[in-house]
């Protein structure tokens, strides 16, 4: 059975513009043309594109899946049970992590010299002491969490507002690049994914690539950070998740 490049992205979830790129470096390329020369895949090639996309789901680089998917030893099984070690992997890291979640960062002390005009000039909505005991309980041993704790207690309004700012500021370049139709894994969004790990750095505590891909699966898994990303624009989440990973793997 044949699929045309439409039907293709909507069964993987992904953009007709990100099929055009895989054909064009070679990642994935439609078996077949139609007379008019549109692209046409069948079943193996949806099969190659499953195991292209659970690679990038753990942090792959597209450079790295073809090389892995050019194994002629390795077939659809092969694929699957490495797959799963790495996420069995993956998910065993996660849980031995005791790593800081930014908002979790931005609860402690918040504010405490701020009047509760200025918590809403600064905040808006978000009211960090919501989060403030469970952050405390879950990370308050963490040198992350002391160290987020020390700088944000000196913050005055006019650093908070600073810091909003910065973040508004890269929030609409992120969304900008988005509705260019770049890939997660450009260079201009892994820039745009560095200079966000590094605005946390700037801000609350050193951010590892560790701890940053970290925080990526957090905002998916959280329902309170995807909540704050999609109301900036719908699909940031998995964007910024992608791009973030991807920014680890290139700089690793």
């Amino acid at each position: 059975m044949a699929y045309t490049v439409g039907k293709v992205a909507d069964l993987a979830a992904v953009t007709v513009r990100t099929l055009h790129h895989y054909d064009e470096i070679g990642l994935l390329s439609p078996s077949e043309r139609s007379h008019s020369g549109y692209r046409r895949y069948d079943d193996a090639d949806l099969e190659r594109l499953q195991q292209i996309r659970y690679y990038r789901e753990l942090g792959f680089s597209l450079e790295e899946i073809a090389a892995i998917l050019a194994d002629p030893g390795a077939d659809a099984t092969a694929h699957l049970r490495r797959q799963h070690e790495l996420l069995t992997a993956r998910i065993r890291r996660m849980q031995e992590m005791v790593t800081a979640i930014e908002f979790a960062m931005e609860a402690s002390k918040v504010g405490i010299q701020l009047t509760p005009e200025e918590r809403f000039e600064v905040f808006g909505d978000f009211d960090p002491d919501d989060h403030a005991e469970e952050a405390e309980r879950r990370w308050g041993g963490t040198d992350a969490y002391k160290e987020s704790a020390r700088r944000t207690a000196q913050y005055s309004k006019e650093d908070w507002l600073r810091h909003k700012a910065a973040n508004e500021d890269w929030g609409g370049r992120f969304t900008a690049l988005m509705d260019s139709g770049a890939a997660a894994d450009s260079a201009a969004a892994m820039a745009l994914a560095e200079e966000h790990r590094q605005l946390i750095s700037q801000w609350f505590y050193e951010c590892s690539y560790e701890i940053h891909t970290g925080l990526a699966d957090m905002y998916l898994a959280d329902e309170r950070f995807t909540a704050t990303y999609e109301a900036i624009k719908p699909g940031m989440t998995r964007f910024l998740h992608d791009a973030i990973h991807a920014n680890a793997v290139d700089r690793a």
